[in-house]
């Protein structure tokens, strides 16, 4: 892996876990194994560096998204493909990660509401759309404003107010948001349904 490439992957992966501020460029040499100079020979600042990570994150979790969809026989089995992935990548997430990149990197926060507020907004709306064509969602929903409530519920879990990490998991605030969200639309089918993925999945739970 070349150097730049490495860089970024472990100031990802320790913004994930202790989140943004809390991380120094000196705590991303050491992890990376090399000198402060040389790591600011690649990023002009950690501003840069944040913001480097973030498309990397975005650009992931697009790939995976769309994998998610095409893979999936119907639009129920989208939801908990995408719950699975969504369990690998938050169970060790600290909620801060957010609230640190809102706060004081705001140029790589656009992007990531960019990625939500188009992106994500889509893949939730076309799924919900897939669904009510398969018969599995109801027919009377409306999905310009349900998507928008999937998607904003999303952030909620990263509420620290709402759901203190002391005594919430982001992933398991998730999952059980997704899960009542995906009950709230099925029809009779899509009930089934959905009772029979729980029961062929039923190691979508935090560890």
């Amino acid at each position: 892996m070349e150097p730049k490439n490495r860089i970024i992957q472990q100031a990802r992966d320790l913004f994930v876990r202790l989140g943004i501020r809390s991380v120094s460029m000196d705590d991303i040499a050491g992890q990376v194994g090399m000198s402060k100079k040389t790591l600011y020979q690649h990023f002009a600042d950690k501003d840069e560096l944040v913001e480097k990570v973030v498309e990397l994150e975005i650009g992931r979790m697009q790939t995976e998204c769309n994998l998610c969809s095409s893979s999936a026989e119907n639009a129920v089995e989208e939801i908990f493909k995408t719950m699975e992935m969504m369990m690998q990548h938050l169970r060790d997430m600290n909620p801060m990660v957010l609230f640190d990149l809102h706060k004081f990197h705001i140029h790589a926060f656009g992007k990531f509401m960019e990625h939500k507020n188009k992106f994500l907004l889509d893949i939730i709306s076309n799924n919900l759309r897939r669904g009510m064509e398969e018969g599995f969602f109801r027919q009377d929903i409306r999905v310009d404003i349900l998507a928008k409530f999937r998607l904003e519920s999303m952030m909620l879990a990263f509420n620290m107010d709402a759901f203190p990490p002391a005594k919430y998991n982001v992933a398991e605030v998730t999952l059980a948001m997704i899960e009542n969200f995906l009950y709230g639309l099925a029809t009779e089918s899509g009930y089934k349904r959905i009772e029979q993925y729980k029961s062929k999945k039923n190691n979508i739970h935090v560890q």
